[in-house]
């Protein structure tokens, strides 16, 4: 399964899923053990630039036809997988600029987090509404744009002025923004690139079941 999914490959990867269940392999492991070490594995060469975005694409394709099969061979209510957090995540208003986003949204799905991704050009308070609506933990807001990265800021005052600030972590992210930007609008971190931004989301979230 693992290798399915790193060499792109979804019909391996259904075929490995379907196997899995026949041998009375618990589907959670299977994705743990095999599917999600190998989005992680493409995930790190795409950050050394060895494979490009569309590998990641296809890598993340393969994955998902395969949990869509390991999906049945679950009792009802059964959870897929543990879960590690609930992320909202998104491109900041006036910004279409999501590849990055992308990637990132990807990772977090691989390493067993519930994430919401809203997309590009969000308003500012969909942001907040939305982390309220789902109970998130975690806030990753992305701006590609100097001209863009204050609506992070924008984001941030909306949590602040509603008192909920302290109810959910704030990371920030994308080319126009730095460690000093992220302490200057009261964020909790900032991602340099999709791995630290997980990496970073790990350390705040328990994980859950």
């Amino acid at each position: 399964m693992r290798r399915s999914v790193i060499e792109e490959n979804a019909e391996a990867a259904e075929s490995a899923a379907r196997e899995a269940l026949g041998a009375g392999i618990d589907p959670r492991e299977a994705i743990e053990e095999g599917l999600a070490k190998g989005i992680r594995e493409v995930g790190e060469r795409f950050q050394r630039l060895d494979c490009f975005l569309t590998d990641m694409i296809a890598a993340a394709e393969a994955m998902t036809k395969a949990v869509s099969i390991l999906e049945k061979g679950l009792p009802e209510n059964a959870a897929l997988t543990k879960r590690a957090g609930v992320i909202v995540i998104g491109t900041v208003a006036g910004d279409i600029h999501d590849i990055g986003k992308n990637i990132v949204a990807i990772l977090l799905k691989a390493n067993g987090f519930h994430v919401h991704d809203l997309g590009k050009d969000v308003p500012s308070r969909q942001f907040v509404e939305k982390a309220k609506e789902v109970q998130a933990d975690v806030i990753g807001l992305s701006a590609l744009l100097s001209t863009t990265m204050v609506a992070q800021q924008e984001v941030v005052r909306i949590l602040q002025d509603l008192k909920l600030r302290d109810k959910y972590k704030v990371i920030i992210g994308g080319a126009a923004t730095t460690q000093e930007w992220a302490k200057e609008i009261g964020a909790d971190a900032y991602a340099e690139n999709a791995n630290d931004g997980v990496m970073k989301i790990k350390e705040f979230c328990t994980f859950k079941t």
